[in-house]
């Protein structure tokens, strides 16, 4: 199998996803405790701008990967990623409405247990894509 850029995308979003719902799940409450007082702190923390600023650089070089890059369906994987754009933007200017909707997900069992699901099945979809449609 040849990877390539588009491929290690969807294995890189698929391993944040799988990482990120087991902590969850194994740290329960320490983890919602940790992530709305260090990570989602009241006072938006510097690391909020250096990763939205990342996110942004992403989407630009993903997009000029597909035009740059002859791989087919690239642009499926480039609109998935342009999509962070929503949540990279309610970070940067809306964070106070971004950390309530977080507290409110991770304290309503019903809808971290959707969110879990959701992000556990995109990144099985991610691998299937990498593995099977960019390599």
């Amino acid at each position: 199998m040849n990877f390539n850029y588009f491929s290690y995308l969807c294995f890189t979003w698929a391993a944040v996803g799988i990482i990120t719902r087991i902590l969850m799940i194994t740290l329960g409450d320490k983890w919602n405790k940790w992530e709305m007082e260090h990570a989602y702190s009241e006072n938006k923390p510097m690391w909020v701008n250096i990763v939205a600023g990342f996110g942004i650089i992403v989407v630009v070089v993903t997009w000029i990967q597909v035009f740059r890059l002859d791989v087919d369906y690239s642009w499926i994987i480039a609109v998935i990623t342009t999509l962070s754009l929503i949540k990279i933007s309610a970070l940067i200017f809306n964070y106070a409405k971004f950390r309530e909707f977080a507290s409110k997900t991770l304290h309503d069992k019903s809808k971290l247990l959707r969110l879990n699901i959701s992000v556990f099945a995109a990144s099985v979809i991610f691998i299937a894509l990498g593995l099977f449609l960019y390599s």
